[in-house]
């Protein structure tokens, strides 16, 4: 698709994931025993036929480059184009130091040389902190068919906190009559964050949030310009992942155990890639067992697993049990420890004959690198 260009916000850290986001941007959680929730939206915009992809981070960021790199493993590294990583230009110059982009308008009026560079005439602006599967080809069609200022994708479940959430009231003709910000209950359609407009547009609504101090995408662009602009909804009917605390992530992993969610979220038509690693098959031992459970390559089980989700480099031990837990990479279960509805991060080691138990609603959380 030569004519759309993309752009992903990475930069948000959201301080609700506590542990999760310690070390890494929200875009950068592991997620689905092999994934990065940035995975999805890369794949989304690869599949989609598009070439150009820029990626805006500001802090905090290590992790969210380790895991791309040069775009390789979507096919996105290229002489031309291709992903180009987007730190804060001339940011750092404007804000106080230790400052942080105060919405989307700011994210992009940091980036704005960029903006200027982009060789196609639409643009497609994502968050790179959710996890669906979207037909950006259906959505960008129906852009240029209704002749739309904006296309908004809106989400036909509620996903998000809603008061982390926008959304959409519809006119009888089917466009946007208003916006809601942020409200105490759920009204309207939910927005995914996800639009469809021209570079050109996107270039006007840029300069003018500049000249005004107007940071925000939602306020200062959606709520303001609600009657000026002819914003359409595209209404997505699939699966949608968006954590925004920890107890969430917990339960948005744990959907992906039911196979109808899996299917839907990993539809083969519209592969989602990741970073390529060449782990061999998962060990199971004699004495092992492992029921309803997604197990990456790499792993070592020895002990029992159950209802439970294991990265690669995953180590269980003889005589420890887990149920209901998320471990991720390289977390190694040393021998008759016991878990019980857990996250633990990247290289936790938890000690032989400890047990550790959070519930569904409140998962314990362990962060990277812990000895337990």
């Amino acid at each position: 698709m030569n004519e759309l260009h993309g752009i992903i916000f990475a930069y948000h850290c959201n301080p609700l994931l506590r542990e999760l986001t310690q070390h890494r941007t929200t875009s950068s959680i592991p997620y689905g025993g092999r994934y990065r929730l940035i995975d999805f939206m890369l794949s989304n915009m690869v599949n989609a036929g598009i070439s150009d992809v820029g990626l805006i981070v500001h802090a905090n960021y290590q992790s969210l480059l380790d895991h791309v790199g040069s775009g390789k493993d979507w096919d996105l590294s290229r002489k031309h184009g291709g992903l180009r990583i987007l730190p804060p230009f001339s940011y750092a110059r404007k804000r106080r130091e230790g400052g942080t982009y105060r919405g989307r308008m700011d994210a992009l009026v940091g980036v704005f040389t960029y903006l200027e560079r982009i060789r196609q005439d639409y643009v497609v602006l994502a968050s790179g902190n959710m996890a669906a599967n979207l037909p950006l080809n259906d959505i960008f069609e129906q852009h240029l068919a209704t002749g739309a200022d904006i296309t908004a994708v809106c989400s036909a479940r509620p996903h998000s906190d809603p008061r982390l959430a926008n959304y959409f009231i519809m006119d009888p003709d089917g466009t946007v009559s208003d916006v809601v910000v942020r409200p105490s209950t759920p009204c309207g359609w939910e927005s995914m964050e996800v639009y469809i407009l021209s570079k050109q547009r996107l270039m006007d609504l840029t300069e003018h949030c500049a000249a005004h101090n107007a940071p925000s995408f939602s306020q200062d662009v959606l709520l303001s310009m609600v009657h000026r602009l002819k914003i359409v909804p595209y209404l997505f009917n699939g699966y949608v992942a968006a954590p925004s605390t920890v107890a969430d992530y917990f339960a948005r992993s744990m959907e992906l155990l039911d196979p109808a969610v899996r299917a839907e979220l990993f539809d083969p038509a519209r592969p989602i890639k990741t970073k390529d690693r060449s782990d061999p098959s998962t060990y199971y031992g004699p004495n092992s067992r492992s029921n309803h459970s997604l197990i990456s390559d790499g792993c070592i089980i020895e002990g029992e697993v159950e209802n439970s989700i294991l990265f690669r480099g995953v180590r269980v031990d003889k005589g420890a049990r887990i149920s209901g837990c998320i471990l991720m990479q390289s977390t190694h279960i040393c021998e008759n420890a016991v878990l019980s509805h857990a996250i633990t991060d990247k290289n936790v080691q938890v000690n032989s004959g400890r047990m550790l138990m959070g519930h569904k609603t409140y998962p314990l959380a362990i962060a990277k690198d812990a000895i337990v």
